[in-house]
């Protein structure tokens, strides 16, 4: 099956463009979700954290 996929996959043309692109892509959600996490709000992060308890 994966010579299959391998030799499709060298058939397109630009196709050694893709990884670098998902990893491009990747890498900056997790760049801005780690920036999110360390500039959130105390305040917001504890309101959020306690909402399941509050009933």
């Amino acid at each position: 099956m994966l010579k299959f996929v391998k030799n499709y996959m060298v058939t397109i043309t630009g196709v050694e463009i893709y990884p670098l692109i998902s990893l491009i892509i990747f890498f900056s959600f997790f760049m801005v979700l780690f920036w999110w996490v360390f500039t959130a709000k105390k305040e917001y992060i504890n309101t959020v954290s306690n909402l399941p308890l509050d009933n």
